[in-house]
Order: structure tokens, then C-alpha cells, then sequence
């Protein structure tokens, strides 16, 4: 079986279908490779093309991203793997300095703002020293909901969903799931009320 996602064509014993079915993947594979190079391409001319061309940017965007809502505005410099398995609402606000590793899939809702230096990872590593000195990753999705608002340098781990309108606060470390309507905050991010 065979899948077309954007410019690249994937077959399920690819290592990035292993990579977004989060099974161990080789970050190495020529193929994984080509799709960081051609990311590095987008994102620095992205980053480094003129602040006032809103149709530049719009179209650096779009090519980079796999779905990309009306209104987004993503400030440089902003960095990612791929790009293509990024996935941003309507009226979503990515401030200065965010980094998304889209090893597998990153959905974030419409209306979310992300403060600066805020890190998005769906990657990961094997915790026992001897899996990961062997070389394999692994990745895990990453849903963030519908007018979230996520605090300066803030950190999101691999296999993350944070439900609609909460709000993560600055410096919070969040690698479980975080319900809707919340307030979360600290390291490790707790809920600390309801909204």
C-alpha cells in the first residue's frame, strides 16, 4: 500500500512509517534525511525573508506545513524536522523562538497562542541506555486543542494532548495529558484549577 502526502510518497515498511505509527524508526534513512534538508531550506528562508511580504511568507508556510489555517502568524525564527506533519488552525499565534520536532504528527487548534521559546517534541528516545545507544527513535503525536494558550518557554513532550481553552503556564515541563478548561502549570505540569 502506498500513501501520498504532499511531495512524498511513503510505503508502510518505510522508516518514516515507522517514525508516525511510533515504532522504533532510523532518524538516518536517506529519505528522512531529504525531508530535514528541504525543511532547513523552508524555514530559512522563512526566517530570513522580508518581515513586511505577508504573500512570501504565507507561501513559505503553506509549502512547509502540512495544513496551514487562514490568519496564522508564526514569528521568526522558528524551526522544525519536517514541517509537513505539522497541522495549524484558523487564527493560531506561534511567538518568537518556538521549535516543533514533528517526528510524527503535531495538531495545533485553531485560536492557540504559544508564547516564545516554547518547545513542541513529539520525539523521543528508548529510556534503557542499551536501546538507545543501539540508534533507534521514536515519536508520538502531539494534539494541542482549540484556543489553548501555552506560556513562554514552555515544553510539550511527545504523546501530549492538551484539550481546548486551557491555559499551560510559563515554564511548565507537560508530558501527560492535560483535560480542557484548566489552568496547568510547573515541572511536572499539574492542573492547578479549572477555568
Amino acid at each position: 500500500r502506498r500513501e501520498q502526502t504532499g511531495e512524498q510518497v511513503m510505503t508502510d515498511d518505510s522508516e518514516r512509517a515507522r517514525m508516525l505509527a511510533g515504532q522504533p524508526y532510523d532518524a538516518f534513512d536517506p529519505e528522512l534525511l531529504a525531508m530535514r534538508r528541504r525543511a532547513r531550506r523552508l524555514t530559512h528562508a522563512y526566517n530570513h525573508g522580508d518581515p513586511d511580504d505577508r504573500v512570501e511568507r504565507t507561501t513559505w508556510l503553506t509549502e512547509l506545513f502540512g495544513a496551514l489555517g487562514d490568519g496564522v502568524v508564526v514569528e521568526p525564527p522558528f524551526h522544525c524536522d519536517y514541517g509537513v506533519h505539522i497541522r495549524i488552525g484558523a487564527g493560531v499565534y506561534l511567538n518568537f523562538g518556538c521549535v516543533v520536532l514533528d517526528c510524527n504528527t503535531v495538531e495545533i487548534g485553531a485560536g492557540t497562542q504559544v508564547a516564545p521559546r516554547v518547545v513542541i517534541s513529539a520525539a523521543t528516545h528508548p529510556v534503557d541506555p542499551d536501546e538507545r545507544r543501539k540508534g533507534p527513535e521514536m515519536a508520538y503525536p502531539v494534539t494541542i486543542g482549540r484556543n489553548v494558550w501555552i506560556g513562554a518557554g514552555a515544553v510539550i513532550g511527545a504523546g501530549v494532548t492538551i484539550g481546548d481553552d486551557t491555559t499551560i503556564g510559563a515554564g511548565s515541563i507537560v508530558l501527560d495529558d492535560v483535560p480542557p478548561r484548566v489552568l496547568a502549570a510547573g515541572n511536572p505540569c499539574r492542573v492547578v484549577r479549572p477555568l
